[in-house]
């Protein structure tokens, strides 16, 4: 996989560019998540929401619903969560598609009459959801605090207004700046683990399967370790 994202590197800057394609596959793994992600995104606010609530009454701290879960969803749970939804949609869709190119042997063809399949197939795929898993992670948090908003007024009569003034006061650069970068290194891991496993997949479609069904697991285990390394080195950035 090192040698393949190697590969990946020298390809992306060389012409010809396909920007058809590369556009074509945004709207594929950007605008068709929309939906998904809002869904998953909007009952994700109103759940936290309503777990957080009893025990910040307990405390006498509901006042600090908005900026707590403002922090959480921007810095950890939202990105995390978009994404791992997404290696579940793009990944696993990446694999089986590219897959069933190769064992249908469409790869092959492509080589054959002169195209370059590595480039049109494997480049705009991953660099497509490096930029489209950002997008996506701010439409989710933000429907997430739509719906913590929503749950506030209803159980708190809180305005909106006065919730979102909170919310914005609460946040700061240091906590939407590395919780955004860290996305495109999600959005390209998941392109990668995706046409690498479809891209070198066999078996027929029986390996088709498996490679779908491995980009996602692979993808998942990818995705936290990288969420691991983005806290790790933030926390240690800040400290200074």
């Amino acid at each position: 996989m090192t040698l393949f994202a190697g590969r990946f590197f020298k390809e992306v800057f060389k012409p010809p560019f396909e920007f058809k394609e590369f556009i074509r596959q945004c709207y594929n793994m950007g605008n068709r998540s929309l939906l998904l992600v809002g869904v998953t995104g909007f009952i994700l606010g109103l759940v936290f929401t309503l777990q957080s609530r009893p025990t910040l009454i307990q405390f006498g701290a509901q006042s600090w619903m908005p900026d707590m879960v403002s922090i959480s969803i921007v810095r950890e749970i939202g990105p995390v969560i978009i994404a791992l939804i997404c290696a579940g949609r793009i990944g696993s869709g990446i694999g089986a598609e590219l897959g069933s190119m190769r064992v249908t042997e469409q790869i092959d063809a492509m080589e054959v009459s002169g195209t370059n399949p590595f480039k049109y197939l494997v480049v705009t795929r991953i660099v497509a959801t490096t930029f489209m898993m950002p997008l996506l992670v701010i439409m989710g948090d933000a429907v997430s605090l739509l719906g913590s908003a929503i749950i506030e007024n209803m159980k708190g009569d809180v305005s909106y207004i006065l919730y979102f003034s909170k919310v914005f006061s609460a946040l700061s650069f240091s906590d939407i700046i590395p919780a955004t970068v860290k996305t495109y290194f999600f959005g390209f891991a998941i392109g990668l683990v995706g046409c690498y496993k479809g891209y070198n997949c066999s078996n027929g479609t029986v390996g088709v399967g498996d490679a779908s069904n491995s980009a996602v697991v692979y993808t998942s285990m990818l995705l936290f370790i990288i969420d691991f390394i983005a806290v790790f080195v933030t926390d240690i950035f800040f400290d200074v």
